[in-house]
């Protein structure tokens, strides 16, 4: 008499679309209970936007101040977890022995990025509606909801090379020498990006040397894409930070596969 198939044969594999979007919900699940990373990714845009945009005084003249720092803090945001979700969790990962495991396990290696790619669009998503809710509850901003979507889809669409450096700087460290590696780029690119203090503050040398930083240039599109900023030149961003993505993500290639 035939013996009955055993469960997981009549089951049948799992789909690949499941497996993508169990490794992303674990993912996600591992990030958030890991405070380390949570909580200082969603809080310190948040706290410095609140702090510099809405609670020190001072007018404007060209631009709309809580407006304007909102493009540049959400450009802030969205930079972080996608730096510190590549290059820290990756260079953890390796040192730890979880990436060698991953690669001779059956899953495939494509579910591995993309739960990493889709952790950074969670957190910067978060990020940018957190930042929004306080633009609109206490900074008393009044932005129409299209500019709204096209400065988020600016801002999530413009994770990718960040996403690339991050897995780049991965492949190279270990451990805690990501963590300072990633501070060591994240911070000043940030500042000198005009992220935290507007360029115009900064001297004419540092104001001409920001074309030289990816962040500057996805700010700029945030700030085309709400207005606060004229005659943008959209292409030249957007090759800037397309050749970003291509360069980084070779560099991590090869060096994945010299390990």
């Amino acid at each position: 008499m035939n013996q009955p198939a055993p469960l997981s044969m009549r089951r049948g594999a799992p789909s690949q679309s499941r497996i993508y979007l169990l490794e992303a919900g674990y993912e996600l699940l591992r990030m958030l209970r890991t405070p380390m990373f949570a909580i200082p990714s969603l809080a310190f845009p948040l706290v410095f936007y609140v702090l510099f945009a809405l609670v020190l005084p001072g007018q404007w003249r060209q631009y709309d101040k809580a407006i304007f720092m909102l493009a540049t803090y959400g450009t802030f945001g969205v930079i972080g977890p996608a730096l510190f979700g590549f290059g820290v969790g990756l260079a953890i990962e390796r040192q730890q022995g979880w990436l060698e495991l991953k690669r001779v396990s059956p899953m495939p290696i494509g579910a591995y990025f993309f739960a990493k790619i889709a952790l950074s669009l969670v957190f910067a998503l978060a990020i940018l509606l957190l930042l929004s809710g306080a633009a609109v509850l206490f900074g008393g901003v009044e932005l129409p909801l299209l500019p709204w979507l096209k400065l988020v889809g600016v801002l999530l669409l413009g994770t990718a090379p960040f996403c690339a450096l991050g897995l780049w700087i991965g492949s190279l460290a270990k451990g805690e020498g990501a963590v300072a590696i990633v501070n060591l780029v994240y911070l000043p690119m940030s500042v000198l990006s005009g992220l935290w203090i507007p360029l115009m503050a900064f001297p004419v040398l540092l104001q001409k040397l920001a074309v030289l930083w990816p962040a500057w240039h996805l700010s700029q599109l945030a700030l085309g894409a709400i207005g606060q900023v004229q005659d943008v030149r959209y292409g030249l961003h957007v090759a800037v930070l397309a050749v970003t993505t291509v360069l980084f993500l070779s560099l991590a290639a090869l060096r994945l596969r010299a390990r």
